[in-house]
């Protein structure tokens, strides 16, 4: 039996807190009929984003048992922090956008971002995606990734930079918290290139998994046992407190319900997720697939812009590449619904 322990990731999110940055991660509701979605917020601190999103789920009267595990058998490696190390002390590379219309000037802090924009694929065009990518041998995640690389590229100084993304990897089956919702949350970090498909991309992601640098980052984390709140402080603001300076952070919760046993009032309708973003993280992209429906939600720090045509400038441009695959692969287009909306 597994040893449960208690959270030393919350105490990164609650020091980011302090720095003035917004740690909620952003969750929706569009009810059946609605053009606009039912935005919630909860605390990276309290739980990461399978955990928030079963929480939601809970309240509203679903019974959910076991949460989503790991699928990657890798097993614990303290080796692997070993290797991953050095990544810590390498310089930080940023990447650099071209010109964005910035919005409004906002203070950054408890506030959510204002830039969002969200998609929500209707069951066909879901279906036609996981279709292409069982077809293609790799994942719905690596799909994605990689259109949502190319439609950003566009936007970036150099269209062929390499673009450096964080992948939360949820390490349920593998560690236990008090609490099933708590964080299990680790990652690994790849880097995109322009050259690169989706099969590429899914065999650098499990490289990576194969590497165990899930598990070198997840004791990354423990750190915080060790020290004071005011060097995980300094950490957060040098940009050290990840293996690589990230354009953004990528998450897929996975899949919720497909046999829409869910039933309960609040629950239904199309669900959006997306992870939180931070300075020296500025893009959050997340996905979920709730009764057969996937959809996609995306937002900018507002560091970067408050503007809200920008990440839906982004958002079309992810639809328009999975559109122009799916057409290349199955002959048929992908059916933009009304449910397209920015707030």
């Amino acid at each position: 039996m597994q040893k449960k322990t208690a959270d030393p990731i919350s105490s990164w999110f609650i020091a980011a807190e302090e720095l003035g940055e917004c740690i909620g991660i952003r969750f929706g509701r569009v009810p059946p009929g609605a053009t606009e979605p039912e935005w919630i917020f909860l605390r990276h601190a309290d739980f990461d984003g399978v955990g928030g999103f079963a929480e939601i789920l809970r309240r509203r009267g679903a019974e959910l048992r076991r949460l989503p595990h790991i699928k990657h058998p890798a097993s614990r490696s303290l080796l692997s922090i070993l290797r991953t190390f050095p990544k810590y002390l390498m310089p930080r590379r940023r990447v650099k956008w071209g010109p964005l219309d910035r919005g409004p000037e906002v203070k950054a802090g408890s506030q959510p971002p204002v830039a969002v924009a969200w998609h929500v694929f209707d069951e066909p065009t879901t279906t036609q995606i996981r279709r292409v990518c069982r077809k293609g041998g790799f994942t719905v995640n690596s799909f994605l990734l990689k259109h949502l690389t190319k439609a950003i590229r566009s936007f970036l100084e150099e269209e062929s930079s390499v673009i450096p993304w964080m992948i939360p990897v949820n390490m349920r089956g593998k560690v236990t918290r008090e609490k099933d919702t708590a964080n299990h949350t680790s990652y690994v970090a790849v880097k995109v290139r322009s050259y690169e498909t989706v099969c590429d991309i899914h065999r650098n992601i499990y490289s990576a998994l194969g590497r165990r640098e899930h598990w070198a980052n997840w004791y990354a984390y423990q750190l915080a046992r060790f020290i004071t709140p005011r060097m995980q402080k300094y950490l957060i603001v040098k940009e050290k407190v990840m293996s690589q300076w990230n354009l953004g952070a990528f998450s897929n919760l996975g899949d919720w319900d497909p046999e829409k046993k869910i039933k309960q009032p609040g629950c239904e309708g199309g669900w959006l997720f997306c992870p939180p973003v931070l300075r020296c993280q500025w893009v959050g992209a997340g996905c979920v697939k709730f009764q057969n429906r996937l959809s996609l939600t995306i937002q900018a720090h507002p560091d970067l812009t408050t503007n809200p045509a920008v990440p839906k400038a982004w958002l079309h441009s992810w639809i328009k590449e999975i559109d122009m695959d799916l057409v290349s692969v199955l002959s048929e287009p992908v059916a933009i619904s009304p449910l397209d909306r920015v707030e």
